[in-house]
């Protein structure tokens, strides 16, 4: 277990709903229940409902993984709020690639992936419950 994190902005919340120490959190505070979602930071305590906890936001956290994962790979939430390798943008089978140039980039719309990548491990996990140092994205 990496003991080496560093946040350096943090966020306090009041739990809704049990939270695990180094799992990720929502804008709520309430622990991530579904995979790729968004978060607003890495639980830094366990909480039980209605205590109040903090989350590193900014920095590096560490995080309990969901799955084996490799140094340098970039990360997403699993349903129970591990982190676990992100999936790769790939073009779905039976999609045309777009390959004009007169596209001019007006082929995408909006700003938000379907997959929100937490962060990079910089640490690597020999699979689900190990902990590691993951250097937090915004």
């Amino acid at each position: 277990m990496s003991q080496q994190a560093h946040d350096i902005f943090s966020l306090s919340f009041t739990a809704p709903s049990a939270v695990a120490q180094y799992r990720g959190v929502d804008f709520a505070g309430a622990q991530i229940a579904a995979a790729g979602a968004k978060i607003a930071g890495i639980a830094k305590r366990p909480a039980a409902i209605g205590e109040p906890f903090e989350a590193a936001v900014i920095g590096t956290a560490t995080c309990e993984a969901g799955a084996i994962i490799a140094v340098g790979q970039a990360l997403q939430m699993d349903a129970q709020g591990r982190v676990i390798p992100a999936d790769p943008l790939t073009v779905a089978a039976g999609a045309t690639a777009v390959t004009s140039t007169a596209a001019n980039g007006a082929i995408l719309a909006g700003g938000d992936l379907p997959e929100f990548v937490v962060g990079h491990a910089l640490e690597a996990a020999s699979g689900a419950g190990a902990f590691i140092e993951v250097l937090l994205r915004r």
